[in-house]
């Protein structure tokens, strides 16, 4: 490609967004997602509508981990394409670099829930409950949780009954919080750095920060969704937990950058730097993880299905079993998450289309929280024991979800339009306009 027709792709009123008509349409979308999730926690502690503290804290958390999903996968993508040296991803990965840029808040956002497991000493995490101290199951894992501290009597041996500080469960959620906020921060630094200067120095640093980065990525990925997502029934286990969460995380990242880089293509930018070839192989990876979600989840279930453990089988037959309200939503998600985006994502025109991609991302992303929804949701019955109420209160969970995926929304309507959608001076940016896919 010659140097005229790159200078002409990469003129500025194709690669920058005036932000004067959309940053406060963020705002507003911010600050009335922030409203609608408070409103709900609100709800939660005056019992306003019937709505009990566990409830909103159940669907607030639902939100709160699927928006944190999306920061970590665009930020493994973010690294995975330092790393690989992938000059075809260079045009996209700024948007990539926006979305990671959230993963500090998103963290951020997962804290009020923790914070108030803390100070009602239990609510939704039931066991911070004393009462729970003397399970047999919870003092076989009570280090994981309490250490140094212990919730067994040192000298009578007996389970304490006053709340014990889950000292070191608090300790790893600010280790998260630091890990993802420094790799985030470094990360983006580098891609701004691109924009000065047309060497490698910038692109060889990101490519030494993902080498020891992704490795804390998946430490801490994993451990976190063993404490915010696993924990929730203490008694349940499973080895292959934290790689259904990551299935997640790379499946709604992807999905998310789809749904932003087919928007500005709808908005006239973009144009002959993002091409049907970029939008053919990040569809590919949309439906890899389609399909890599599926293998986890359903390996999963076969392993605990046929080790029929019951500390295991139950998490699964609550949600299964004939007349479970939660089976419904199960059969939802086999078709939902596997079978209609893997048949729609079979074909090469779907995939080189930005509208039918776009549509199909949006899709994913929807049935990203079902499925967090249905690991979180039903644990707001199982302690409880009252009748389960679903479609009464489908309204609230609505909202609260939708508050806190409206605020990430909110940032990036921001944050988008704040630099070039592209890094221009990128020393791989020409082979990035010239990729063709030839499979």
């Amino acid at each position: 490609m010659s140097a005229a027709a790159t200078g002409n792709l990469l003129r500025s009123d194709n690669i920058t967004l005036p932000g004067a008509p959309i940053r406060p349409l963020g705002m507003g979308v911010l600050v009335a997602g922030a409203v609608a999730a408070l409103a709900v926690l609100g709800m939660g502690f005056t019992g306003a509508a019937g709505v009990t503290l566990k409830h909103a804290l159940a669907v607030y958390h639902v939100g709160a981990m699927g928006v944190l999903a999306m920061c970590l996968g665009s930020l493994f993508f973010v690294m995975v394409f330092h790393l690989m040296g992938a000059g075809w991803s260079i045009v996209l990965r700024r948007q990539l670099e926006n979305i990671a840029s959230f993963l500090p808040f998103a963290w951020l956002l997962v804290m009020p829930v923790l914070v108030i497991e803390l100070v009602t000493q239990g609510t939704l995490f039931i066991w911070m409950k004393p009462v729970f101290y003397a399970d047999y199951l919870l003092q076989k894992k009570a280090a994981y949780f309490f250490a140094p501290l212990a919730i067994v009597d040192h000298d009578t041996h007996e389970a304490k009954t006053t709340f014990v500080f889950p000292a070191f469960f608090a300790v790893r959620a600010l280790f998260y919080g630091g890990v993802w906020t420094l790799l985030s921060r470094r990360m983006v630094a580098f891609g701004r750095a691109q924009e000065a200067r047309t060497d490698l120095q910038a692109a060889s640093k990101a490519r030494f920060t993902s080498a020891w980065g992704l490795l804390l990525f998946a430490l801490t990925t994993a451990f976190a969704s063993f404490d915010w997502l696993m924990s929730l029934d203490f008694k349940f286990f499973s080895t292959m937990w934290p790689v259904w969460y990551f299935a997640g995380c790379a499946f709604s990242g992807i999905s998310l950058l789809v749904l932003i880089v087919a928007r500005l293509k709808a908005a006239g930018r973009l144009q002959g730097v993002v091409t049907s070839e970029h939008f053919h192989d990040t569809g590919k990876l949309v439906f890899s993880f389609t399909v890599f979600w599926s293998y986890i989840a359903f390996s999963q279930y076969f392993l605990i299905w046929y080790s029929n453990i019951p500390e295991e089988t139950a998490f699964f037959f609550y949600r299964t079993n004939e007349g479970s309200p939660w089976r419904p939503l199960g059969i939802f998600l086999i078709i939902g998450h596997f079978a209609a985006p893997f048949l729609v994502g079979l074909f090469r025109p779907v995939k080189r289309s930005p509208m039918a991609l776009g549509l199909l991302a949006a899709w994913a992303l929807f049935v990203h929280f079902a499925d967090l929804y249905y690991v979180v949701r039903p644990m707001v019955e199982t302690a409880g024991g009252g009748p389960i109420q679903i479609a009464r209160f489908i309204w609230v969970d609505v909202i609260a979800i939708a508050g806190v995926f409206a605020i990430l929304i909110g940032y990036l309507l921001m944050r988008i339009p704040a630099t070039p959608l592209v890094s221009a001076k990128d020393p791989l940016i020409e082979e990035s306009l010239e990729h063709r896919n030839y499979v």
